[in-house]
């Protein structure tokens, strides 16, 4: 189970939104820090693709937890970022850096992530880029 999380991050760090999503169920449920809950492959794609343009971040300090029984996970990490095109609502984007703490947690359904939930601070964000 945690295979399946530490694939995912390797994905990510690397830009593979196609590797993300090869960790992923059809029908994941991805729990934004502020936003809608968005649910199924394609959406999460689709958010992973937005992501790549605003923003480019890699993870560090990664400590990858499971819950007894193999159904659960927690991952707590460092973002490094830069903040490459203006996001709607955001702040303009002028290639600042950041970094922060940040975690996520995870159900894990046939070996693949249903549903991942990502925490950062934004307030913290926010200042950092302002």
């Amino acid at each position: 189970m945690m295979d399946v999380v530490r694939r995912y991050y390797e994905a990510f760090n690397a830009g593979d939104t196609a590797g993300m999503l090869d960790c992923v169920t059809d029908d994941v449920a991805h729990h934004v820090n502020e936003g809608k809950i968005r649910v199924g492959r394609v959406l999460f794609g689709e958010f992973c693709a937005h992501m790549s343009r605003c923003y480019r971040e890699h993870l560090t300090d990664m400590v990858i937890f499971e819950a007894e029984g193999g159904r659960r996970a927690a991952a707590e990490f460092t973002v490094n970022g830069t903040y490459l095109h203006t996001d709607p609502g955001l702040p303009p984007a002028r290639g600042q850096t950041y970094r922060l703490p940040g975690g996520a947690f995870f159900d894990i359904r046939d070996g693949k992530i249903a549903r991942v939930t990502t925490y950062y601070n934004l307030a913290d964000w926010v200042a950092q880029v302002s």
